[in-house]
């Protein structure tokens, strides 16, 4: 079994990964990124994140119900409105290395490798 630094089974038969391949499942949807970046900052409604990922506030709200089913996202009502948030930095080390990925497929040198 290897185990990481902090302590994980990062073995080919470790139990989380079927999981994992949910999670990734989860985040392969252009939106759903873009729902990820917004919430970097911290929590957002949803017509605002609607705003910033150039998606109609339903569309949004549907992605939204996705994340939170996978514990991606948390939600909190104030009155009439949801608010978002990351659950926690997973989902965004995720997209991030995602992104650096996609990155080195078009560049020789990356620009975060600059």
């Amino acid at each position: 079994m290897h185990v990481d630094t902090k302590g994980g089974d990062l073995s080919p038969s470790n139990e989380y990964i079927e999981l994992a391949v949910e999670v990734f499942r989860l985040l392969a949807d252009a939106t759903r990124i873009r729902i990820v970046l917004a919430l970097r900052e911290g929590e957002l409604s949803v017509n605002t994140l609607a705003e910033l990922v150039e998606r109609s506030p339903a569309a949004v709200s549907q992605h939204l119900a996705k994340l939170r089913w996978g514990k991606l996202v948390l939600a909190r009502q104030d009155g009439n409105k949801a608010y978002y948030r990351l659950t926690d930095e997973h989902a965004m080390r995720l997209v991030v290395e995602a992104i650096r990925q996609a990155e080195h497929s078009v560049e020789d040198l990356p620009g975060h490798h600059r």
